[in-house]
């Protein structure tokens, strides 16, 4: 609880209003690290231990050891800046044991998987000379490893440990108290009342609300926990296999990671790691996330027709009425949606400077308003997955039990998407509302319901004191998860494995674009393996992107950034799924009591709609939004994406109509590929490109419209003495009153002698830097689309053309087999 508190406050703007910063960045991390470690070895035990038995001696001097090395840059941050590089005996000393404890603490919170990847990165630190040659290094001692990996921000108190302290902490203690008010619950019952009435409507509930969960959650295990315990028994009863049920919870849950606008904390790591702003992040991983949850659900469909699965039955009601009652629920949504846009907005415009306390005010008495409609109905039960449901519940009759709990939601989404906001001080507002929520909901319900309110405001403190203190615990975890991915992170910049990885993969692809990306995705699936969601991304992050974005720059492929990071992070994450370490396969399996490899298996084939993405938007980036110039261009690219990821799906599962012959799925999925990568067809009739001379790289850079990507070909020489050549794109922003002030926006400055363009300043940390420019090399080509190129639509109505006949077929083929049928029976 006090972590939760002094987190609160370290994230707020009061101590900056009140004119002081209580801390820097690298003494808050080292402070964190302190605290993470000492609950490690005290709370953490204790918490695991079924007897809560009292913790000993030894591990209360393991915790203070382990505070004291945590806290040693907090401790003695004036005395290690005042001698650099020059570690003293005790400097090492405590950098060693503080090592040791990491990984002991890394054990016991998170098991053996990432104890084992950092020992591997230790060794190869120490056992670079016996390496292989395309992975030798000279090697580091010890002194050199342990000063770069503690004492330094190179290593553990690196970016990991520094987002996961500045806002990762935020986000889980604001899904934790967002759980304890009652909304995971009531998100859970709403997706019943929703889609319980469709068949396999229980897998269908358990994509829905693992796509909600996953809004606020940091964890595809928690989510298989938290929704599975209902979701499977439930899909069991449907008829549905153990296996398959478990399956599907465990795909839904790990989809729930990539599902903005949290992304399992990954999208804040991702505007450090990009260089990008937070509202790009959300706007570029929304599209695929939307579009592996509705395919999953098109999945669980066709499971349902295949094994005959009955719905839920539902209350009965003329269809009039019934369509009545939607339209207007639709309608409304969409209203208040409107509603509270615009009404901000006026509020703002209004009240200027105190639109703050207005909104703070209002927000209130909806609240209060809100309570007053959810006290005139009983509170949700947390339901009985083993009780069968009779009759479903009214849609409404849940939402208005509930409609509180938006508040918190839009105060977050707000912060973070229409102020753009930091993600710290987003989550910061967004936690103080959840918490005023858990400490008056029950009182001010006991209220208007005429009950006793003493009892319920001491019911709603002991829920906040426990909110606090489970978000603590909840975090321990991840902190020492991202302390312990900065031993990589260490590894990796102190050995220079980034380029040694880079030489191996292009050695073992021969330079293919296709084998090289399939190679990262393994690669990624290994790295992630029984890692949490964070820790995977940063390992995949750095280990991984950097070689996609060279050697694709090398093959002529000028791949976003965004792309290359949201391909090994689909891959990381994948781990999670796929044997045979699979976290959220083995949670699944626990639940439904079946064989975890079995459940691991199937859950990878309903996974492999989101496994063919990342290679989707690595090729043709429009997926992400890319390039997507107006509201007409966005819906087709909505629309052909869906249908694209849909057809795929019905052709693993080998059924769309009907049941599917091979020679069918095989003609759906050339459908699905002329829809991803129309450009494909086209290419071979048409060149995409065309290159322009360097010295019109300025006037391009001044004309471009704002949000356009500029292609460029820039050749130089690598350290080696390699001549290399190299495609890349820069994204645009606003036009400014000079090509080199816009080019400036990325971290770059180019010098134009006669018609030769060279690279000057390239800025540290830029995007620019990101995508691998480097300071003396010279820009060879100007990269524009080649004129007269067809639309993509000419291939795009064929695809639709074969996919139609199939359906057809199997519509005909459907009805022949039901008219033999009955005429049998």
């Amino acid at each position: 609880m006090c972590w939760s508190l002094f987190q609160l406050w370290y994230a707020s703007p009061l101590p900056f209003v009140f004119g002081f910063g209580i801390l820097n960045d690298t003494e808050a991390r080292a402070i964190h690290l302190g605290i993470a470690l000492f609950l490690a070895f005290t709370a953490y035990p204790a918490l695991k231990s079924s007897r809560r038995d009292r913790i000993g001696a030894i591990d209360w001097t393991l915790a203070l050891l382990g505070a004291f090395a945590g806290g040693y840059f907090f401790l003695f941050y004036r005395e290690l800046a005042s001698r650099p590089g020059q570690p003293t005996t005790f400097d090492l000393a405590t950098a060693a044991v503080g090592v040791v404890l990491l990984l002991e603490a890394t054990r016991r919170s998170l098991g053996l998987p990432m104890v084992i990847v950092a020992l591997a990165f230790l060794a190869y630190t120490f056992g670079g000379p016996w390496m292989p040659d395309v992975l030798a290094h000279k090697g580091a001692s010890l002194t050199k490893t342990l000063q770069h990996q503690w004492l330094t921000t190179e290593g553990v108190f690196g970016i990991a440990l520094g987002v996961s302290t500045s806002f990762v902490f935020l986000f889980v203690l604001f899904g934790t108290l967002l759980d304890k008010a009652g909304a995971g619950n009531w998100m859970m019952q709403i997706s019943i009342a929703l889609l319980g009435h469709l068949k396999g409507g229980p897998a269908k509930v358990a994509v829905v609300s693992s796509a909600l969960n996953g809004v606020v959650s940091g964890s595809s295990v928690s989510n298989v926990v938290s929704g599975g315990i209902f979701t499977i028994p439930l899909m069991k009863r449907t008829g549905l296999s153990g296996v398959k049920a478990g399956a599907i919870e465990a795909a839904s849950s790990i989809n729930g990671q990539i599902m903005p606008p949290v992304m399992g904390a990954a999208a804040f790591l991702m505007v450090e790691y990009v260089g990008i702003p937070y509202s790009d992040i959300v706007k570029h991983a929304a599209l695929p996330a939307i579009a592996s949850y509705v395919a999953l659900l098109y999945i669980v469909h066709l499971e349902a027709l295949k094994i005959g699965a009955q719905p839920i039955p539902r209350e009965k009601m003329p269809t009039r009425v019934r369509l009545i009652r939607t339209g207007l629920g639709v309608s409304g949504s969409i209203v208040v949606l409107c509603l509270a846009y615009y009404g901000v907005l006026a509020v703002q415009v209004a009240f200027g400077g105190a639109a703050g306390w207005v909104l703070a005010v209002l927000g209130g008495a909806l609240y209060v308003g809100a309570l007053a409609a959810a006290a005139r109905r009983p509170d949700l039960a947390i339901d009985d997955p083993n009780a069968p449901i009779l009759v479903l519940p009214r849609a409404w009759d849940v939402t208005i039990t509930g409609l509180d709990f938006l508040i918190p939601i839009f105060v977050l989404l707000w912060c973070l998407m229409a102020e753009q906001m930091s993600p710290g001080l987003s989550a910061f507002w967004a936690t103080l509302s959840i918490i005023a929520i858990v400490a008056t909901r029950r009182p001010l319900l006991a209220l208007f319901r005429r009950q006793p309110v003493a009892r319920e405001a001491s019911g709603a403190m002991a829920d906040l004191v426990d909110g606090f203190a489970t978000g603590a615990r909840n975090m321990i975890g991840i902190a020492i998860a991202t302390a312990t991915a900065g031993i990589v992170v260490g590894t990796i910049t102190l050995t220079g494995l980034g380029l040694m990885m880079t030489e191996f993969v292009e050695y073992v692809s021969g330079g293919n674009v296709i084998a090289m990306l399939i190679l990262i995705a393994a690669v990624s699936l290994v790295l992630g393996m029984g890692i949490p969601t964070t820790a995977n991304y940063i390992l995949v992050a750095t280990l991984m992107a950097p070689v996609v974005v060279e050697l694709g720059a090398q093959a002529g492929l000028a791949i976003p950034l965004i792309a290359v990071h949201l391909f090994v992070f689909y891959f990381g994450i994948m781990a999670d799924i796929t044997p045979p370490v699979g976290l959220a396969s083995f949670a699944a399996a626990a639940i439904s009591r079946e064989d975890p490899i079995a459940t691991g298996l199937q859950g990878a084939f309903y996974a492999l709609r989101t496994a063919i993405l990342p290679f989707v938007f690595i090729f043709n980036p429009t997926i992400l939004l890319i390039g997507v110039d107006s509201w007409a261009h966005l819906l087709v690219v909505i629309i052909v994406s869906m249908a694209a990821i849909l057809l795929f799906s019905a052709a693993t599962m080998n059924w769309f109509a009907t049941k599917s012959r091979l020679w069918e799925s095989a003609v759906l999925l050339v459908a699905c590929f002329a829809l991803f990568r129309p450009d494909w067809f086209i290419n071979q009739i048409h060149p995409p490109t065309v290159e322009r001379p360097a010295a019109q790289f300025l006037d391009a850079v001044a004309a471009a419209p704002a949000g356009h990507r500029l292609t460029f070909v820039v050749e130089g020489t690598t350290i080696e003495g390699d001549d290399v050549r190299k495609t890349l794109s820069l994204p645009l922003g606003p036009p400014k009153a000079t090509p080199q002030e816009r080019l400036r926006d990325n971290g770059l400055t180019v010098s134009a002698l006669g018609d030769q363009l060279t690279i000057g300043t390239v800025t540290f940390g830029s995007y620019a830097k990101r995508v691998g420019l480097e300071t003396g090399q010279t820009i060879a080509a100007l990269i524009e689309p080649a004129p007269g190129r067809p639309s993509a639509g000419w291939v795009y109505l064929p695809a639709f053309a074969l996919a139609g006949l199939i359906y057809l077929l199997q519509v005909r083929r459907r009805r022949v087999a039901e008219d033999v049928r009955t005429a049998a029976a």
